[in-house]
Parts: structure tokens; C-alpha cells; sequence
């Protein structure tokens, strides 16, 4: 496999670029025991997590991100965090919301699946 900052930069794009583009194919990145935290608020499994980003109240969203920060971990040998900064512009807004969110990559085969999913907006 590639080293954790190739993984983690390709990660990024695969994600945010989807989510822009169709959030309920994001569905196959999760499995039953994936936990998303979006807000302060828990969700778990695939069908909880893809309900929540399906359901989220805008129809258009567009995210540039600042930075990518990874660190391969102990725990599944081989399992990735990456931490992400950056800004999303919702429907007609034209102001852009700050966010942060951090995921727990693990392994299987030739790509990774993600076991912890943390969502934040940073406001001022």
C-alpha cells in the first residue's frame, strides 16, 4: 500500500469530491460498526450515517479544503487519522462555514473504510 500521506490526500479528494457530487455514495466507506459524530450527535452503522448525510437540510455543497494532516495509528495495523480543515459553501450562500472533521481509516484489501467519522463546524 501507499505511505499514509498518499492514502490520506487521496482519501480527501474521493470523499469531499462525492460528497459534493452524491453523498449516498458514500455509503460503501462505512461498515456496521462505523460511528459518526456530526454535531455532538451519534450515528452508527451504515444505514444511520447514510440517512444523516443524505438528510442534511441543503441540497448543493461545495468543500475546499485547507489542510490534510495524517499519522498512521497502532491500532489495525495499518490504520490511518486524517484531520481536515476547510470551508464549505452551502446552496446560493456566499459566505463560507469553517469546518473541521477527522477520520479513522482502516485497512481492507487495497483500500481503507472508515471507522470513526468526526464532523464539526468552527464558528468565530
Amino acid at each position: 500500500m501507499a505511505d499514509f500521506t498518499t492514502v490520506a490526500s487521496a482519501f480527501v479528494k474521493f470523499y469531499y469530491d462525492t460528497f459534493d457530487r452524491n453523498r449516498l455514495e458514500l455509503a460503501p466507506l462505512y461498515r456496521p460498526t462505523s460511528m459518526l459524530s456530526f454535531e455532538g450527535m451519534q450515528f452508527v452503522g451504515i444505514s444511520d450515517i447514510s440517512e444523516k448525510l443524505v438528510n442534511l437540510p441543503f441540497k448543493r455543497v461545495k468543500h475546499n479544503v485547507s489542510t490534510i494532516d495524517a499519522q498512521p495509528t497502532a491500532f489495525a495495523g495499518g490504520s490511518i487519522l486524517v484531520a481536515v480543515t476547510g470551508a464549505l459553501l452551502i446552496d446560493e450562500e456566499s459566505n463560507p462555514q469553517m469546518f473541521s472533521q477527522t477520520f479513522h481509516l482502516i485497512p481492507e484489501g487495497n483500500s481503507y473504510w472508515v471507522s470513526n467519522d468526526v464532523f464539526r463546524l468552527n464558528y468565530a
